[in-house]
């Protein structure tokens, strides 16, 4: 797998809280279809790249396919419940997105679970970053729900959907994100940001997590699109970037399995916080 070096240390994100995105359905009441987040998600943090051309990242575990102008991004994956006896205070989001590997936009969509102290919760949300999450309350999500999720690009617009298969729930959000370049894809398991002094917060317990077709039943995924390929993530050949999370001192945090044998699915298995 090739590596982007010049992309990457590009790319690199410093963790810092932006201004929050506003919802787009008014203040937080039952009626409401989408408020601000108060955890944030960022472009990859990059820490090194192995011996064997594999990427570290303090924030992202899955993985990436690069190229231009992309147009399509689809994801699936099974919501992991967390162990927040094991992992109390910590988070982690699985999403599908547009540009963040090498760049300093992401347009993204996902779930969040996250231990407040040992209590667990579940949300999807959005984000057009650098604007803020923004959580989708018309969609609630639990542990054992297929999901479904979308990023498509068209005529200089973004949208985002995320659909919960299991329960048939699903929202669309479309915005503009100036600077996008369109220059890579991925299906990630995170550890949102950020603490007070600009880090990422700590990985949850979510066990493993299923990602793509062969897991999920749901066909087309993890696919992408861009100038010169369509199809599942094998399909982009050297440009197919495989990401292990680390901690800042190098630790395994969150590894993924190899692509299964039609090139649309992983496993990424979680280590520690």
């Amino acid at each position: 797998m090739r590596s982007n070096w010049l992309g990457i240390l590009g790319g690199l994100a410093i963790c810092t809280l932006p201004a929050m995105a506003q919802p787009s359905s008014g203040p937080a009441t039952p009626q409401t279809t989408a408020v601000v987040s108060p955890h944030q998600h960022r472009p990859m943090k990059f820490h090194r790249v192995r011996s064997d051309a594999t990427v570290e990242s303090e924030n992202w575990s899955g993985y990436a396919v690069t190229g231009s102008a992309f147009t399509k991004a689809l994801g699936s994956w099974t919501i992991s419940a967390v162990n927040c006896s094991a992992t109390p205070n910590s988070y982690s989001a699985f999403w599908v997105g547009i540009d963040g590997y090498s760049s300093d936009t992401v347009e993204q969509t996902g779930t969040i679970a996250y231990c407040n102290g040992t209590r667990a919760a579940y949300y999807a949300w959005y984000e057009f970053y650098p604007a803020g999450s923004v959580e989708i309350p018309s969609v609630p999500v639990s542990p054992g729900n297929e999901i479904s999720a979308e990023v498509s690009y068209s005529g200089s617009e973004f949208t985002t959907t995320i659909k919960n298969v299991t329960t048939g729930k699903s929202y669309s959000k479309t915005g503009r994100v100036r600077g996008a370049a369109r220059s890579s894809a991925e299906w990630i398991a995170e550890a949102p940001c950020c603490t007070n002094s600009g880090g990422v917060l700590p990985l949850s317990d979510f066990g493993t997590g299923y990602f793509g077709e062969d897991y999920t039943g749901i066909s087309d995924t993890n696919y992408a699109t861009e100038t010169s390929t369509s199809g599942p993530i094998s399909a982009f050949g050297s440009d197919v970037q495989e990401i292990i999370m680390v901690s800042s001192g190098g630790a395994d945090e969150a590894v993924p399995s190899a692509l299964t044998s039609d090139g649309t699915s992983f496993t990424v298995a979680w280590k520690s916080e």
